[in-house]
Parts: C-alpha cells; sequence; structure tokens
C-alpha cells in the first residue's frame, strides 16, 4: 500500500494500492526521478475517471482530498 499525504498540511490522505499509483503516475506529470509528488485538480480528476474508470475509489479519496480548494499537492510513499 502507497500512503498519500497532504504536502501543504501533513495530513494524512489515505492509502492507495500500487495499481492505483501507477494509474496516478501515467497520468500525472513528475518534475523529475525521483520526484514523489504530485499536483492534482479537478481537471486531473476527470481526466482520470475518463481515462481509467476502475479508478473511482482513487478518484473519491482525491476529491475528499481537494475539497473546496483549487487543488491539492500530495506526497506518495510506502514508507515514510
Amino acid at each position: 500500500m502507497i500512503q498519500f499525504i497532504d504536502k501543504d498540511t501533513g495530513t494524512p490522505i489515505g492509502v492507495i494500492t500500487p495499481e492505483e499509483h501507477a494509474i496516478l503516475v501515467a497520468a500525472l506529470e513528475k518534475e523529475g526521478p525521483h520526484d514523489h509528488d504530485y499536483w492534482v485538480d479537478a481537471i486531473s480528476l476527470e481526466a482520470i475517471e475518463r481515462e481509467h474508470p476502475e479508478a473511482g475509489a482513487l478518484v473519491a479519496l482525491l476529491r475528499t482530498a481537494i475539497g473546496g480548494r483549487e487543488g491539492v499537492e500530495v506526497l506518495c510513499g510506502s514508507d515514510w
């Protein structure tokens, strides 16, 4: 399992499977090979929903993390 943490607040968001992590990595841009954070917004979630309809749990988790904000920067890793 891979943990998600809100980079701005340090609040744990939840955990995802390696398969869900692969979907996220494929959908979002990394800034470098050792980059473990991702900016997620409503447009990103719409793209993930469209391209990966099986990723409903991932999308729901991230939508909750965004809340009323424009987006959220998430850190992900398996051992914090």
